[in-house]
């Protein structure tokens, strides 16, 4: 493998400016990698021709002395995105064959700021799944392995490909989204940085709907500085998104100086789960040192509804879920079954709809349909809508009494064996059991890797922020990354 594809944003954008090394080698570096990672299952829809012709734009525009910091700079897309002219499958059978005449508004933003597309990135089904194992292409692969095992590990989920490309330095970032986590966790298991902006803070237009008051697109990096600077690129108003904050993005590269002291970081007590494992425990308390080394003030938290909102999640999520995904019916693009004689429209659906979407998707679209029925309306939906309501409170109380951020564990345990069975869904649910209230109060939260477990596999560490102040969550992040100087990497196994 090329040490190019080692390189962060920040250092090659410098090596760029020095002229140490252009975009096209970057690039075809990336691609050289990709194509020798097939066993991670990562890249789904490889463009290395598409690649090339933005790297030799890159290349030119920096020539003529406009290049924004991330031109040049190769990434990977999730197939979440609607890229144009591309596959955008949303690792669903019913979308084979789609290829958008358009481009979704984080991506053109990237795009625009000359980033380099490779290709895009494996994913649970409809970024419904924990560990990439939903996803119609097969599960992509965590380049880590433990310890004196050569099994194969999930590298999280949805954004399991974002995670996996990105810990391999298959590309030097990759976009994610989280609707429950699914940036956050996936980054806690491969060793990375996932950052889930405030709901509103990048647009989802052109972003293939799962839950869509709680769905946010982010950037996946090796770095806390790449979160910023890529993170900064993908935000931004957008009219085409009735739900998009127009409100002006910093610089948030130029606020990361490591400097929290006077900073208070609220410690939850909820989050303190039984049967929490020790070593999740210690990593916890040591975090927590290092951000009180750094001299941040260190306070004990409430947050007392926390115990309903993976119910509440469970609820709100699939609802909306069942309604967004009933656009896909076989008639105006994708997948349509094969019908046969004497049958009409309602079995065009059915069929299509049943071979079409996997089994985790049809059960979040029975949960949800059932949960908006009329007689189960109030009991179900509205309960949940009313639950969340009084988990946005708990952090608004919280922040309002003067705490800057909140330090948890990003996930329950390290990365676990693929295709270990999971007979009741509700424990793979449980990954998502300290990422989920940040969803549900729509606010910024990250996950930075923080150490490693006994068996050598990373383990990550949660900052949840304010709203609109993913500046100061950064630099907070930032400042753990700094004290807790994780750089470990995968040993090179595919």
């Amino acid at each position: 493998m090329s040490e190019l594809t080692k390189m962060t944003i920040a250092e090659a954008r410098d090596a760029l400016v020095r002229g140490e090394v252009t975009s096209v080698e970057l690039t075809e570096a990336c691609l050289g990698a990709i194509e020798g990672a097939g066993a991670l299952g990562a890249f789904v829809h490889k463009t290395p021709d598409l690649a090339l012709d933005r790297a030799r734009a890159a290349d030119a525009r920096r020539k003529e002395g406009d290049a924004p910091a991330m031109c040049g700079i190769p990434v990977g897309i999730k197939d979440l995105f609607c890229t144009e002219g591309v596959p955008s499958q949303a690792a669903s059978r019913i979308l084979s064959g789609f290829r958008p005449e358009y481009e979704s508004t984080v991506s053109a933003q990237l795009r625009d700021a000359g980033a380099v597309m490779l290709g895009k990135l494996n994913m649970d089904e409809f970024a419904m799944g924990s560990s990439n194992e939903t996803s119609v292409y097969g599960p992509a692969v965590n380049p880590w392995r433990a310890q004196g095992s050569d099994a194969a590990l999930t590298p999280g989920g949805s954004s399991g490909g974002s995670a996996s490309a990105v810990a391999a330095d298959l590309c030097l970032a990759a976009t994610g989204t989280d609707t429950g986590g699914s940036i956050r966790q996936p980054a806690a298991f491969t060793g990375t940085v996932g950052l889930k902006p405030t709901y509103g803070r990048c647009s989802r237009w052109g972003i293939v709907a799962f839950a869509s008051s709680l769905d946010q697109a982010g950037p996946m990096t090796k770095t806390v500085r790449d979160a910023a600077i890529m993170g900064q690129a993908m935000m931004g108003h957008d009219p085409k998104d009735s739900t998009s904050a127009d409100l002006p993005v910093p610089d948030f590269e130029a606020l990361l100086t490591g400097d929290i002291r006077g900073k208070v970081i609220g410690i939850p007590k909820e989050y303190r789960m039984e049967g929490m494992p020790a070593e999740i425990e210690k990593l916890w308390s040591d975090g927590a040192a290092m951000l009180k080394d750094a001299g941040a003030e260190l306070r004990d938290i409430t947050l007392p509804h926390t115990k309903y909102a993976l119910p509440a999640y469970y609820v709100i999520a699939p609802a909306e879920a069942s309604s967004n995904l009933a656009r896909y019916d076989g008639v105006r693009f994708g997948y349509r079954a094969k019908l046969e004689q004497g049958d009409g429209v309602t079995e065009m659906y059915e069929k299509t709809r049943a071979e079409g979407f996997g089994a985790e998707v049809k059960r979040r679209v029975m949960i949800g349909t059932y949960v908006l029925s009329a007689g189960f309306y109030d009991a179900y939906y509205n309960r949940a809508r009313k639950v969340r309501a009084l988990i946005k409170r708990d952090f608004d109380e919280v922040f309002a009494s003067g705490i800057d951020a909140i330090l948890t564990p990003a996930t329950p345990s390290a990365a676990f064996e693929l295709g270990k069975t999971h007979d009741d869904p509700v424990e793979m649910y449980l990954n998502d059991v300290f990422t989920v209230t940040v969803n549900l109060a729509g606010l910024p939260g990250i996950a930075v890797p923080t150490g490693v477990d006994g068996r050598g596999l990373p383990l990550g560490l949660q900052l949840i922020g304010r709203p609109w102040e993913e500046g100061d969550l950064l630099n907070a992040a930032y400042a753990l990354e700094r004290s807790a100087g994780f750089v470990a990497k995968p040993a090179k196994w595919w």
